[in-house]
């Protein structure tokens, strides 16, 4: 038995591409970044945050779902599984990509505003911050 099982929560590092292969099977790009937090080892040394970049790629309604909802900066939680293909480059170098093949996908963000925010003060049902917690 073996398993191939990513789950992955971080924040969308540009605009999704979208294409279509098919009159209806459209395939999506993101790049997700996820960060370890900066820590102090107990001799006193400082190690920094540090950032990974995930290739992730959607099929057909997710696709679709990504490029209607999905922007950069977006808070996002994916299941998934990891595929790796090689190719040559323009120099003939064999070149490796390892992407996340999204099959769940859950947007932790508020969605975005279409219009700027009115002058009129939060109502006790609106929480006046945004540093409400997402439950999973």
């Amino acid at each position: 038995m073996s398993v191939n099982k990513v789950i992955l929560i971080g924040n969308v590092g540009r605009e999704p591409n979208v294409r279509y292969i098919d009159r209806d099977v459209a395939v999506a790009s993101v790049s997700l970044a996820t960060s370890d937090r900066a820590y102090t080892l107990p001799n006193g040394t400082q190690v920094p945050e540090r950032t990974e970049w995930h290739n992730l790629v959607f099929w057909r309604g997710l696709a679709q779902t990504v490029e209607k909802y999905v922007h950069k900066g977006d808070k996002l939680y994916i299941e998934g599984s990891i595929h790796s293909r090689s190719y040559d480059d323009q120099n003939g170098v064999r070149r490796t990509v390892v992407e996340i093949y999204v099959d769940n996908m859950e947007m932790l963000s508020r969605p975005q505003q279409a219009a700027a925010p009115s002058a009129t003060p939060a109502s006790p049902a609106s929480p006046a911050t945004p540093t409400e917690q997402v439950p999973f």
